[in-house]
């Protein structure tokens, strides 16, 4: 605030020219005795308060009650030389009141002879700007503390809440968030300024709530609409709230389509909305409305994911005689990744036929991996049916996959087996890989060897080759089909691949263990060595040759580990 103006000391012949100046001066100056009489008024004075003249008391019929109230402070109802010691010692005192529309702030300034003269200043442009300024200070200061908490989550109920309790702590009293569930119900959050929060879904129409309904259409585009208060409908109001003033639907536009609408209501006899209300109403619907939208938008894509990845998980394995089976599926640590790699277990379906495993590995992540995924598992269900040579089957796959408009290729192996020997419990076992790493072989002596398996990828070329491998199991002895989401894991000290000769140890220490043990084992080091970090697929399966039961151990005379 500046400071108070000074009168100059005026005395003999100055004085005539001083009066002269404070009577010509623009601002309003009123002089008083310490008696509480009028001394002085110049001509900007008597325009503001025309009852002023010299010898008038000052009093609430001739001025403002703020300003009487400051004048007979100045000098405290004394007289004598104490008044005019205390009229010098308050002379920075300042009144501050309103007159005629107008805010004013008087300041006092010593006289001689105990007089006190004030000194009229306009303040009602700085007052409003500095009102002004502090409410968009305020404003700005909400919004940014809204948009703080909107973009928070991605969860839509915690957007919808967050929405409405932050326009009742700010924009009115009381508001309401109507969103429309898939069958049309309207969802309802209300939220009031004391921390009440409401939720529930109704069987109701939006249409009882006039511009509601329009609202939450979207279309054609609607802005804020005043409502009748007595056309309210119960289910809208908070429980009770009682009967609102000036209630405002608001609608909450999103990414393409609108996010629901927000209804803002006042209790009777509170203030209005003012022009600089609705901007920053307008502003925060688009924000809420957005993040509303994103969160939704968010969730439906992680539903989807979900039904995919549901799709996509690994079939229960059947329990063939003398054949142990065990399988393991990891899918990407990354969000929202539908794997790519998949099992299939089919099981022999007639004497004589036998039980085909296939694994694979399809390129790419997300909704166009998981289609083809779907589409390789579905495709070589029904194809080995009719062929059992693999890699016919596999020329077979080719064809049908090159046929359609997908540009994505599959590695896979195939490995069937039938009956074991009833005498011996040996596995006789085909394995054929197309562009996929060959299958390992754990020996009973802790032996592992690769299967002598390759062929071309599946989707690329026009027509596929492959070589079948063919290769018996002793029981306890374990074929082991893996993705390289195995052998490409990074981790260790150093980031490194876990590669295949670690793999191929890994697997040489489970001599002996049955299946489900192998791939456990196999799972948990690959776990370890990642520690944590991003990974692609895992998916594993082992095929052991039952472990047979030594008749020494029942009686019989069979040494141990005979497998006569």
């Amino acid at each position: 605030m500046s400071n108070p103006p000074r009168f100059p000391d005026v005395s003999g012949g100055s004085r005539a020219l001083a009066g002269q100046t404070v009577e010509s001066a623009p601002a309003p100056v009123v002089a008083v005795d310490r008696r509480g009489r009028v001394s002085l008024v110049n001509a900007a004075a008597r325009a503001l308060l025309p009852g002023l003249a010299p010898g008038v008391v000052l009093d609430a019929g001739v001025a403002p009650g703020w300003l009487v109230s400051a004048a007979r402070g100045g000098h405290g109802g004394r007289e004598g030389p104490d008044a005019e010691a205390a009229g010098t010692a308050e002379a920075a005192t300042t009144a501050h009141g309103s007159l005629r529309g107008r805010v004013l702030t008087a300041y006092a300034a010593p006289l001689p002879d105990g007089h006190t003269a004030w000194w009229l200043t306009d303040v009602t442009g700085r007052e409003e700007a500095e009102r002004s300024l502090r409410s968009e200070r305020e404003s700005t200061a909400f919004l940014a503390r809204a948009s703080a908490r909107l973009q928070a989550s991605l969860n839509p109920r915690r957007c919808v809440v967050t929405t409405a309790r932050l326009a009742a702590g700010h924009l009115a009293d009381a508001a309401v968030v109507v969103r429309l569930s898939r069958d049309r119900r309207p969802e309802v959050t209300r939220a009031v300024f004391d921390g009440r929060l409401e939720e529930e879904t109704l069987s109701a129409s939006p249409e009882e709530m006039p511009g509601l309904a329009e609202a939450l259409e979207g279309f054609p585009p609607v802005s804020f609409r005043s409502v009748d208060p007595g056309l309210v409908p119960a289910w809208l109001l908070p429980e009770g709230f009682g009967r609102p003033a000036s209630p405002v639907v608001v609608p909450l536009p999103g990414s393409g389509e609108i996010a629901g609408a927000m209804v803002l209501l006042r209790r009777a006899g509170g203030e209005d909305a003012g022009p600089e209300d609705d901007a920053v109403t307008r502003i925060f619907a688009a924000r809420a409305g957005a993040a509303i939208s994103a969160a939704a938008l968010y969730a439906e894509q992680v539903a989807t994911v979900a039904v995919l990845q549901r799709e996509l998980l690994p079939p229960a394995l059947p329990h063939p005689e003398g054949v142990e089976l065990a399988g393991a599926y990891r899918p990407a640590q990354s969000a929202q990744s539908v794997g790519g790699d998949f099992y299939d277990v089919h099981p022999a379906d007639g004497p004589g036929r036998e039980t085909d495993v296939v694994l694979g590995d399809v390129a790419g992540k997300g909704p166009e991996a998981a289609v083809l995924t779907g589409k390789v598992r579905n495709t070589l269900a029904a194809l080995r049916l009719v062929e059992s040579d693999h890699v016919r089957l596999l020329d077979l796959l080719n064809r049908t996959l090159l046929s359609g408009p997908q540009n994505r290729f599959v590695t896979l192996v195939l490995a069937s087996f039938g009956a074991p020997d009833p005498g011996t419990g040996r596995v006789a076992l085909r394995l054929t890989s197309a562009g996929h790493p060959p299958p390992l072989i754990l020996r009973r002596d802790g032996g592992v060897e690769a299967a002598r398996t390759s062929g071309t990828l599946i989707g690329v070329l026009p027509e596929a080759t492959a070589t079948t491998c063919s290769t018996t199991l002793l029981p306890g002895e374990t074929c082991l089909l893996y993705s390289d989401g195995v052998t490409e894991a990074r981790g260790g000290p150093y980031g490194e691949m876990f590669g295949e000769e670690r793999l191929a140890d890994v697997l040489g220490s489970c001599a002996g263990l049955h299946a489900q043990a192998v791939v456990e084992r196999v799972g948990m080091l690959t776990s370890e060595w990642l520690a944590g970090r991003e990974h692609d697929d895992i998916a594993l399966v082992a095929v052991t040759a039952a472990h047979r039961t030594p008749l020494s151990a029942v009686g019989g005379n069979v040494r141990a580990g005979d497998d006569r």
